[in-house]
């Protein structure tokens, strides 16, 4: 973790502008983008040779005082201080391998059945697809006609075609998703099946390659989404993502349309659609 913490910190520092932070600007061609490692150590509170050498993958034992420093100096957010603490403290590797797939509970799975009207699904820390509601399978896919292994949203988003005809914006779904594969993994240093999803996508995907070596990191929480369906053409959606109690890294992510609205009406009819074709 010492490497990626090094990364993770000079992805951060090349954001900052001396402005940013009130440094003077003293004129000239800077070498370096964003702030200079000793202009962030001064911010800090530490010394440029100790900032280095956590650049360097060198360092061990941060405290939480200088990791606190760090991320004011960086201005970090909320997903990317927990992130940077994540890193400089690892989790133990599980004593007992981790399942290769994990499934949903039947609770959940009943949960889920019973949202008629809005399109859900639960997903992991891998972004593996675990269960969905008829609604997500009429709205995005059908996700039962996939291989189990290719019921990932990583994987849809950079390696099958029709991701990008289901979402308008499908570069800022890919942001999205790569971000929160990458807030997840600091947690699962353990995990062989996440390691290999990462190291498989960035051999087949030159944009998961870039996208994963910018180091952003964002939790899924509430937002808007823009779909398009063949039928009703685009449509807005909200989403809110739920933790599933007592069951580790899964949450329930549900979307609906504002109510009276013509993605109202679209995503009605696309659920009458569905029923009919099953």
């Amino acid at each position: 973790m010492a490497k990626e913490l090094g990364e993770f910190l000079k992805s951060r520092r090349a954001r900052v502008r001396p402005e940013d932070v009130g440094l003077p600007d003293l004129g000239g061609r800077r070498r370096v983008p964003g702030l200079r490692r000793e202009e962030l150590a001064q911010l800090a509170g530490v010394s440029a040779d100790y900032y280095m050498r956590l650049e360097q993958g060198r360092g061990g034992g941060v405290s939480e005082e200088v990791l606190d420093a760090l991320a004011r100096a960086l201005r970090l957010d909320d997903d990317e201080r927990g992130y940077l603490f994540g890193l400089a403290r690892p989790r133990r590797a599980a004593r007992r391998p981790r399942r290769a797939r994990r499934a949903a509970s039947p609770r959940l799975r009943n949960l889920l059945d019973s949202m008629h009207d809005a399109p859900a699904y639960v997903i992991d820390h891998r972004t593996d697809i675990l269960a969905w509601n008829r609604m997500a399978a009429a709205l995005m896919l059908d996700f039962g006609a996939l291989p189990p292994d290719e019921r990932n949203w990583a994987r849809l988003c950079f390696l099958d075609p029709r991701a990008a005809e289901i979402f308008p914006e499908w570069e800022l779904k890919a942001r999205e998703t790569v971000a929160y594969l990458r807030l997840h993994a600091v947690d699962h240093p353990d995990d062989r099946r996440l390691a290999e999803l990462v190291g498989g996508l960035s051999l087949k995907s030159e944009l998961f390659r870039r996208l994963w070596t910018d180091h952003n990191v964002r939790e899924k929480t509430h937002g808007e989404k823009r779909f398009h369906h063949p039928l009703v053409g685009d449509l807005w959606l909200t989403f809110q993502t739920l933790s599933v109690l007592g069951e580790e890294d899964q949450v329930l992510v549900a979307y609906a349309p504002e109510p009276g609205s013509a993605s109202a009406d679209a995503l009605r009819l696309i659920g009458m659609v569905g029923a009919e074709q099953h």
